[in-house]
């Protein structure tokens, strides 16, 4: 009973800070504060009562549509509100200190945030990245300092800090974003040496058909969404993963 009870709160907790979230989204890249003005529409700017802001139902009960002007509202609010609840739910599935869970799943969180961005405007902000990647080396720290723990952490964005320099060097244009660098620090601190390697190897294979889709139309595909997902998705399957890794490697 106790675990279904810390499952409905850390999903209660993921849609709360997923709508949170929405407002990191949208201020953010804008270069606008996240404290003021208070929530409003950002097209009439009416100020929105409180009723407007519970997470996922004030969305459904308003059509979708600003309650004052009827201008519709962008589907990604409840879509960001939900995937932010499914991602700390996993979190405590897939960790079972609550501590660590709860870590976790704000790192989750953020992840998405940032893929959010980055889908957008092909750049992330400094501050949401660097709060993950300080969130990332609390967690193998939580209950044993020893800065070993932290090595794969530091190979990982060496190792995609030289990648970058080379093949920024054989391109003769700035290639992949700084930002792919921490998400691979973030990689190392969570997964370590060998699970880290899958999670940007399944997050390098995601790329491949989204890349082919986005190179005919022109688009620049960012990296972070694909690492996130990498990462989520070795994190989900871990057992399977290591159980295959010793069928093979024995």
């Amino acid at each position: 009973m106790e675990y279904y009870l810390y499952m409905a709160i850390f999903a209660l907790f993921g849609i709360c800070v997923g709508s949170f979230s929405n407002v990191l989204i949208h201020r953010l890249p804008r270069g606008e504060s996240i404290n003021f003005p208070a929530s409003h529409c950002p097209k009439c700017g009416t100020p929105l009562k409180f009723y407007h802001n519970v997470p996922l139902f004030s969305w459904l009960f308003l059509g979708g549509k600003c309650a004052f002007c009827k201008e519709k509202i962008s589907v990604r609010y409840p879509i960001v509100e939900f995937l932010a609840g499914a991602l700390a739910l996993c979190a405590y599935i897939c960790e079972p200190d609550i501590i660590k869970a709860a870590i976790l799943a704000l790192l989750f969180i953020l992840l998405l945030a940032l893929s959010a961005i980055d889908f957008e405007f092909k750049a992330v902000p400094d501050s949401l990245l660097f709060t993950a990647t300080a969130l990332s080396l609390v967690y193998p720290l939580l209950y044993d300092f020893d800065i070993s723990l932290l090595y794969p952490a530091a190979g990982y964005g060496l190792a995609f800090f030289a990648l970058r320099l080379i093949i920024t060097k054989v391109l003769k244009r700035e290639a992949m974003g700084s930002a792919d660098i921490f998400i691979a620090i973030i990689i190392g601190a969570i997964l370590g040496w060998k699970l880290g390697g899958i999670a940007i190897y399944i997050g390098a294979i995601l790329t491949l058909p989204a890349y082919a889709i986005a190179n005919k139309k022109g688009y620049e595909l960012p990296f972070v969404p694909f690492l996130s997902a990498g990462l989520l998705l070795t994190i989900l399957f871990k057992a399977q993963i290591l159980e295959l890794l010793e069928m093979i490697y024995g």
